[in-house]
């Protein structure tokens, strides 16, 4: 069993219920749906003109980081950020948020701080948080547990949806940094840095900084980076590099046929991958799989544009696309 499979998280479980789900949502549908269970985001034609887009997510057990180190005020930017950065892949403009905060003993003044985390990645993103709830659930989650949830909805001319069908053999691919683990692999981050002996408050010299502070860095929004630049004409598609890491993420945004090269050595990788690798023992292969080793975001961009792109979105060139199938390193 591979690394993540053992700290209690099953990939390709995760990938058959998605399938069941596409298949069961297939009932629950209207004729307005443009594209529903599967993609970055679904899309819901508003008129003739105009499209909506919906994401939902959550920050995994990133939480529990959050819980343990009694710092919650940045898991909310994260929360934003898992959606907002999937609705962008559509070409959205992330308009409005709403939130699902789920505690097992309610303490107002932990809560207030849980949504002022959001309301600054709601400021991020550029959109406005529209409401959501606050449940309290004894007997369900422990006291000072807690849980939260996001939803996030924006709007695309027809004209200027992103996607698979814009992309072409040659299309470079630019790579924008990520600001470490984001919100994915933490139920693999935790039985590490546990069974390691590792506290939170250690300072590992690879990483030069509390290993807290080091894992409950906001994750990167980029979506008002990505929108000025499809607005230029810049990007033909776009990928957010969450659970599955490059790979799988990637292929969501080529059409069938297509593949890519990818050039590990075209970007720098954040030091907390290696480390968390030497820590718990685990293969390349697992890590591609698991994190997204230091792109938070991959744009598919026209080749004859690709400097001008890399400098609009702030990352590099790191691949192309090319005849084929699947990723190649």
């Amino acid at each position: 069993m591979d690394p993540y499979g053992r700290a209690g998280v099953d990939l390709d479980a995760a990938a058959r219920a998605v399938t069941l789900i596409r298949e069961v949502a297939a009932g629950a549908t209207r004729p307005e749906v443009v594209e529903g269970v599967g993609g970055f985001a679904g899309l819901f034609r508003l008129d003739d003109r105009r499209l909506l887009a919906a994401a939902t997510d959550g920050v995994g057990t990133k939480v529990e980081v959050a819980r343990m180190a009694g710092r919650l005020d940045t898991v909310g930017i994260d929360l934003v950020a898992m959606c907002a950065d999937d609705v962008v892949c559509t070409g959205a403009e992330p308009m409005f948020f709403l939130d699902y905060v789920v505690v097992g003993d309610l303490v107002p003044e932990e809560v207030a701080v849980l949504v002022e985390g959001i309301a600054e990645g709601c400021r991020r993103a550029g959109c406005a948080l529209l409401g959501g709830e606050t449940a309290e659930h004894p007997g369900h989650l422990a006291p000072g547990s807690f849980d939260l949830a996001g939803f996030c909805v924006g709007i695309v001319e027809r004209v200027a949806i992103l996607g698979p069908q814009r992309v072409g053999v040659g299309d470079a691919l630019v790579g924008l940094p990520s600001s470490g683990a984001h919100a994915n692999g933490y139920s693999l981050i935790r039985r590490v840095i546990a069974e390691a002996g590792v506290g939170l408050e250690d300072r590992p010299g690879e990483l030069g900084r509390p290993v807290a502070e080091e894992l409950l860095e906001p994750t990167e929004i980029y979506a008002p980076r990505v929108l000025n630049a499809a607005g230029r004409g810049l990007v033909h598609a776009a990928a957010h590099v969450t659970g599955g890491g490059i790979a799988e993420n990637l292929l969501r945004a080529l059409p069938e046929g297509l593949g890519a090269e990818v050039d590990r050595a075209a970007w720098d990788v954040p030091p907390v991958f290696a480390w968390l690798a030497s820590l718990g023992g685990i293969p390349q292969d697992d890590m591609d799989r698991t994190f997204n080793m230091g792109l938070g975001m991959i744009a598919v961009v026209p080749e004859e544009r690709s400097a001008e792109a890399a400098y609009a979105l702030g990352g590099t060139v790191v691949g192309r696309v090319v005849e084929g199938s699947g990723v190649r390193w």
